[in-house]
């Protein structure tokens, strides 16, 4: 092809100086802000080269292009079969098979005008794709009006690449703002295989994961509790660090209730409000609320304040309008204030919380006692002369409405010296437990102020082997890490002290290597007893623990005579045995066990046993099965997530217990992945209480890169199917 057919020089020389125009770039249609501002500043001042099979005109004035057309300026191109551009207005107005290239975006049509310095302009019969989120349509026209801004008239637009999408939206205006990555659709209609499944007068989307305003989708399911549950939030994004977000809420037997969540982070605080409200609710015939608010500030660059605040109207409120499973079955719900300051080797806080229980209405809870206020104090200091010491101060007003009150003063200062070398560590330590109790109600004859001072003495020691070793063929690191650890407390007869946060700590690992058999401080155990546990771990190359194996015991030299009740002691020579594995075998699978067996009653006392096949992204198996002879539990649970043929995928749990023959907690459901959208539905079975329990049913279509309809199950999969993905996720290798 000849671009410049022969000409005298003169007459060339002047085709040639048309040919490069330089003007004042800025960018077009829907170009993201991805290019970034700092490469755009570069391109304002490039210069505009244009070629074609044939040219005529004034340079100064009006250059006509004709045949194979071509117009290039930093990220803008632009080809067209006849193009002229006027140099006074800075215009450009082209026809034939436009194409038009901008910082990805692309975008066709049959004639263009567009003023390079404005960015103002238009295109008639296009089509477009937008780089940022790979959407697409067509139109009668698109109006340029500005360099982030353009509306689409009677278009169309989707995320779907194919040339008869699955899904589309049809709007008589549609405004593309990329500077705000929001797109806004006027008279819209969303149709999905052709049907229309949504029409709205209004409707906003985003252009891009940012947050924006604007009526969020519909969440839209059913329970058994208050029939069809139908959600419509509207979104306000206040700020890049505040939102708001209001959510009136219908249920088909209940009535409408309304709901708000507010949310802000700045500097020195954050914190995240949410409130409910439900008038004359139809079932009950009363009004229903709940609401909680967290709030953390930073005072000074050591003074912080806290605050976690919880309510519901009555004891049965997460029974029948649960939005998630932890909601559902929480009964205490806290009201705490904080003031914490820290200096550079001590901490002080001021605290004030109490409790709202709501009943369980079979198995009644006890009220949690109010601390009104606590006062705390600790300090320490480490590698003093080789010792570290600790010290801990407490002041406590204890109040609950029906029990003993009072007020507990505690002190316990800890010193030790550790001794630790490449191969083994010893760790002498002294402490001292010093309480006052003054007490405002006691029983008559009962003592109204009691004292207690307990010394403890602990030694706790191990070591550490390691050798080269072969796991499944592959190249480790075992070690093998012996640990005895021995505490010495003397015996002091407690049973006239008050319990108000006392209560005796499960077995574990973590609590044989504790002082204190006890959690809290009412109740300081006598000790005369060691511990021996061995440890045997896996490690990769690269540091990672492949596999853990651990063993340990409680020996006791002295019977155990402080108690929480009246009862008497315990005289056992020594704990239950704990074992414990936990790690990946191979690369697919893992394993996670604990095991408390009774050497005395010959049994397992507790017991969990998990394993998890994943051979390969969206595919994972979950074993479980537990039990807890002290409480009569026993349960196997089933939970995974595979796919069921090249698209559909199953998810399911089934948490059965077996003293009951009954299903605990159960999920159902099928996704079905398309290349741009997603169907789900999910029916769960949900326990808040003793013999309570609530059934949902989840809907939800996702289209890509629009919205989500229906309501939302991927709480509840995640909650219930340890190792789920979501099935659009790219795959980790």
């Amino acid at each position: 092809m000849n671009r410049y057919p022969a000409l005298p020089p003169s007459q060339l020389l002047l085709r040639l100086l048309a040919a490069t125009i330089a003007v004042a770039a800025t960018p077009t249609l829907a170009s993201a802000q991805a290019a970034g501002q700092a490469a755009a500043e570069d391109e304002k001042n490039a210069p505009a080269t244009v070629s074609a099979e044939r040219m005529s005109g004034r340079p100064d004035r009006e250059v006509i292009l004709e045949r194979d057309v071509e117009i290039i300026r930093g990220p803008t191109t632009v080809n067209a079969d006849r193009a002229t551009y006027r140099v006074v207005e800075d215009e450009v107005e082209a026809s034939g098979n436009i194409r038009m290239r901008r910082f990805g975006d692309t975008y066709t049509g049959d004639e263009m005008r567009l003023r390079l310095e404005a960015q103002e302009g238009y295109v008639t019969h296009p089509t477009y794709r937008l780089q940022l989120n790979n959407a697409q349509g067509g139109a009668q026209r698109i109006d340029f009006e500005g360099e982030d801004r353009a509306t689409v008239t009677e278009g169309t637009y989707s995320t779907c690449e194919a040339p008869d999408p699955d899904w589309y939206l049809r709007s008589s205006k549609l405004n593309l703002d990329t500077g705000r990555e929001e797109g806004m659709a006027r008279n819209t209609v969303v149709y999905f295989k052709g049907v229309p499944i949504l029409a709205a007068p209004a409707m906003s989307f985003p252009l891009s994961d940012a947050r924006k305003s604007g009526v969020l989708p519909p969440t839209i399911g059913t329970t058994n509790k208050g029939g069809l549950d139908v959600t419509v939030p509207y979104y306000f994004n206040i700020a890049p660090n505040r939102d708001l977000t209001l959510y009136p809420r219908l249920f088909a037997r209940r009535g409408l209730q309304l709901g708000a969540e507010a949310r802000y982070l700045g500097d020195t605080y954050s914190g995240e409000t949410r409130v409910e409200y439900l008038p004359d609710d139809r079932r009950t015939g009363t009004t229903r609320y709940a609401y909680s608010s967290t709030h953390t500030q930073s005072l000074s660059p050591s003074l912080f304040f806290n605050w976690n605040i919880n309510g519901a109207s009555d004891d049965q409120y997460p029974d029948d309008i649960t939005r998630t499973r932890t909601a559902a079955s929480q009964r205490l719900l806290p009201r705490d204030f904080s003031l914490n300051y820290g200096g550079s080797f001590w901490s002080a806080s001021a605290r004030a919380s109490s409790y709202q229980v709501l009943q369980d209405p079979i198995v009644p809870i006890v009220r949690p006692y109010d601390r009104l206020p606590q006062l705390s104090f600790q300090s320490g200091r480490q590698d003093v002369n080789g010792f570290d010491w600790n010290a801990d101060a407490e002041f406590t007003h204890f109040y609950h409405p029906d029990l003993l009150r009072g007020d507990r003063l505690l002190i316990n200062p800890r010193i030790s010296y550790p001794i630790i070398r490449p191969g083994y560590f010893i760790t002498p330590r002294l402490s001292l437990h010093g309480t006052k109790y003054n007490l405002q109600n006691p029983v008559p004859g009962a003592p109204d102020s009691l004292s207690r001072f307990l010394p403890t003495v602990s030694l706790d020691s191990g070591m550490v082997f390691e050798r080269d070793a072969k796991f499944f063929g592959n190249n480790m690191t075992q070690t093998l890490e012996p640990r005895l650890f021995y505490v010495y407390t003397p015996y002091r007869d407690q049973s006239a002290f008050p319990l108000f946060d006392t209560a005796e700590a499960d077995l574990s690992f973590a609590q044989l290597f504790s002082e204190n058999r006890f959690i809290g401080n009412d109740r300081i155990s006598d000790a005369n007893q060691v511990t021996a546990a061995l440890i045997s771990r896996y490690i990769e190359p690269t540091g990672v623990e492949r596999m853990r194996f651990a063993v340990g015991q409680r020996f006791y030299l002295d019977e155990q005579r402080v108690t929480l009740g009246a009862g008497t002691g315990r005289n056992e020579s020594r704990s239950d045995l704990l074992l414990s594995i936990y790690g990946r075998v191979t690369q697919t699978i893992s394993v996670d066990s604990n095991v408390q067996y009774s050497q005395t009653l010959d049994s397992v006392s507790r017991a969990n046993y998990g394993v998890q096949w994943a051979p390969a992204p969206r595919k994972v198996l979950n074993l479980k099965y537990r039990r807890d002879r002290v409480n009569n539990l026993e349960q196997v649970d089933l939970s995974g997530q595979w796919p069921i043929s090249d698209r559909w995928y199953g998810v399911a749990r089934v948490n059965y217990s077996l003293p009951d023959s009954k299903v605990a907690e159960g999920l159902l459901g099928l996704e079905y992945k398309a290349d741009c959208w997603i169907f789900r539905v999910v029916g769960q079975r949900t326990p808040t209480a003793t013999t309570a329990a609530t059934t949902s049913l989840f809907f939800q279509l996702e289209l890509n890169g629009l919205t989500r309809l229906g309501s939302n199950p991927l709480d509840a999969l995640r909650a219930n199917i340890p190792g789920y993905q979501l099935v659009n996720q790219p795959s980790n290798p």
